[in-house]
């Protein structure tokens, strides 16, 4: 079976690799193109790149998928096949029409839930007690093909976006390898979504870091996890941006303003929120390197009464 694969992100990389390592027959990797860097103007290659080079694979960079040579040369390299896992474009109706058995997709959620972007962190977000990878076919209509294969994992209270990510990677490499077997043997069964349990999420902005210490504790310990690297959840001291890296919570009501400081050691800052505190464990002062809750206590002098925010 000839397969194209198109991925360009590090959440791609498991992907590309299983199907190597499974001998599959990959006729070309398409990703997205390299990006000057730095002020050296240095190329930043893609992840799912890397692999192809190290493997000898084709390689085709389009600006868009869009593009009559690109789509020429797809249609020349006559796939049976196309994989696409976090390419990073909306496909067209020409496009996906070109492959004989059709395009199938790894989405890093339970569809027909978080359908569009960024669903692992709003998996978190919203509290959910397990997420999971999706392979399904490939229509215009976003995240709306019949489902082939799904597989589940827990969310656990230590799990943060980059945990999570991890996992689900190889999660949807060992659904993707499935899910190209069923199809090669003429084994799979698409399933229809239910389009009445459909919910859509959009892309996290940096705006979405601040955190509301009005907000419930466990609103806020879910933001933490969810936006960890990046943008990041941030509070403001003396005016200042300080970055929450890590963090504990507890529902334990007290006196006070949300915001206020109402524990500052070597272990913890204790901060009041709606329903409970935030205990935080680390924190990345603006302008400086990541530090222990101790380190900034120390080097900013937080005591009780203090506020952030």
């Amino acid at each position: 079976m000839r397969i194209i694969f198109m991925g360009t992100p590090e959440f791609a990389v498991p992907s590309l690799k299983i199907l190597i390592d499974s001998g599959e027959n990959i006729v070309c990797v398409v990703t997205r193109p390299d990006r000057k860097k730095g002020r050296g103007m240095k190329q930043d290659v893609t992840p799912v790149k890397k692999l192809a080079m190290v493997n000898c694979l084709s390689i085709l960079q389009p600006e868009s998928s869009k593009e009559p040579d690109f789509i020429q040369e797809v249609k020349d390299l006559k796939p049976d096949i196309i994989v696409v896992v976090a390419y990073g474009q909306i496909l067209t109706k020409e496009f996906l029409s070109i492959p004989k058995l059709g395009c199938i997709n790894v989405h890093a959620s339970l569809l027909p839930k978080f359908r569009g972007s960024a669903p692992i962190q709003w998996a978190i977000l919203e509290g959910e007690s397990k997420t999971g990878v999706t392979i399904q076919n490939v229509l215009e209509k976003l995240d709306a093909g019949d489902i082939i294969i799904q597989k589940e994992t827990e969310i656990t209270s230590e799990d943060n976006f980059s945990s999570l990510y991890t996992r689900l990677a190889f999660l949807g490499a060992e659904a993707l390898k499935e899910a190209v077997n069923l199809i090669k043997n003429k084994n799979a069964i698409p399933v229809p979504q239910d389009e009445r349990s459909a919910t859509y999420v959009r892309k996290i902005t940096k705006e979405d870091g601040s955190i509301n210490w009005n907000d419930g504790a466990l609103k806020i310990h879910n933001k933490i996890r969810a936006l960890n690297p990046w943008p990041g959840t941030y509070s403001f001291f003396n005016g200042k941006i300080v970055k929450i890296i890590k963090a504990e919570y507890v529902l334990d009501k007290k006196e006070g303003k949300p915001g206020e400081i109402v524990a500052a050691d070597k272990e913890k800052i204790g901060i009041l929120c709606a329903d409970g505190l935030i205990y935080i464990k680390e924190v990345k002062p603006e302008a400086k390197k990541a530090m222990t809750a101790g380190e900034f206590v120390s080097g900013y002098r937080l005591k009780t009464g203090m506020q952030l925010g």
